[in-house]
């Protein structure tokens, strides 16, 4: 076992995203929308869709291995893996054992969290708890989705939001200053079935008529969910910035989960923070749940939105309804943003 350390360390980040684009126009075939509607009301303008190869497995295991070799490091040098996701290949095994296996790592523990679309922020601070109480030096935290084939693309009102993809960073130990700050996290089960998807679960085991009446695809109550989503994000912000030591008027960059731009505006708004400073990718690749943070980071960085010194808050929400913040300063070296330079972005 390691010794404990003082610092918890981003030292690799990378992503991946399917090369197939369903872009609104494609929906306007498919359901009663049209772009303009989806673009006022979302923000977004197109969302990648994984292939008939591509899996949450084989998606997290690409960003995951781009965020090792951005990291200067081998598979075999990762004591755990971490997948959050909401939709894993399968129910057992863990998905996150299948990307140990693809990675071709040999000693890692490897396990998935089930926290929605907060999942990798919850990844992240159980990453941090293992590097921080000496039990490992190098964690790979993954968030990754395949949240297509929960989609119903006969409903106008949630087809258009969702997408595929998956991020992920390295972290790891060093008594350098930085790193992470702060982390705040939440679950508020008032909000339970605000999101949900009511089949395929030991309440609600698989049979035909539960496929039949659309049980196994994503629901969603809209307004509410909007709601309770300003307000959790702001709440679970602020009090990770406030456990960093730190003020909201210190933050560089904030990277949020890319639900919608209305919600994505309503927190800077609420928070009296500049959108100049907030990273956006939402119209790109839509909501792809716990893989919108990371996958947002990993542009950003590409972008030159990050340097070295910058702090930057992480922040997302998820059915649960869960949340959860993380405020960190950048420290990563001119080297690993060579070699991430070198990789490209998703």
């Amino acid at each position: 076992m390691a010794r404990p350390v003082t610092g918890v360390h981003v030292t690799g980040w990378g992503a991946y995203a399917p090369s197939l684009v369903l872009r609104n126009v494609d929906l306007e075939r498919m359901v009663d929308t049209n772009d303009e509607w989806i673009v006022s009301r979302t923000g977004i303008s197109e969302r990648r869709i994984a292939g008939p190869d591509e899996t949450t497995a084989s998606m997290a295991a690409v960003a995951g291995l781009r965020a090792i070799a951005t990291a200067g490091l081998q598979p075999d040098d990762i004591d755990l893996i971490l997948l959050g996701t909401l939709s894993p290949d399968y129910v057992m095994p863990s998905t996150a054992a299948l990307v140990k296996e693809a990675i071709g790592n040999k000693r890692a523990a490897a396990m998935d969290l089930y926290a929605a679309c907060s999942g990798f922020v919850y990844g992240y601070a159980t990453g941090h708890a293992y590097i921080a109480s000496g039990m490992a030096k190098h964690v790979l935290v993954i968030g990754a989705e395949t949240l297509s084939r929960y989609t119903d693309f006969s409903d106008r009102s949630t087809c258009i939001l969702f997408g595929d993809g998956a991020g992920a960073v390295v972290l790891s130990a060093s008594d350098e200053p930085g790193g992470t700050l702060g982390i705040e996290m939440t679950t508020d089960p008032s909000g339970a079935y605000l999101i949900w998807l009511p089949g395929g679960g030991a309440a609600r085991p698989a049979t035909a008529t539960s496929h039949a009446s659309g049980e196994h695809y994503m629901k969603m109550k809209g307004t509410e969910t909007f709601k309770m989503a300003v307000r959790t994000l702001g709440s679970t912000a602020t009090a990770a910035v406030k456990k960093a030591g730190l003020d909201l008027s210190d933050v560089d960059l904030v990277v949020p989960h890319q639900a919608n731009n209305r919600i994505i505006e309503a927190l800077a708004k609420s928070l009296d923070f500049p959108m100049a400073k907030v990273f956006v990718n939402v119209q790109r690749y839509g909501n792809t749940s716990a893989a919108s943070v990371p996958l947002a980071l990993s542009e950003a960085v590409a972008a030159g939105r990050v340097k070295k010194g910058d702090r930057l808050l992480m922040v997302a929400f998820g059915s649960g309804l869960t949340s959860g913040a993380i405020m960190l300063q950048w420290t990563a070296d001119p080297a690993a943003m060579a070699r991430a330079a070198a990789i490209g972005p998703a």
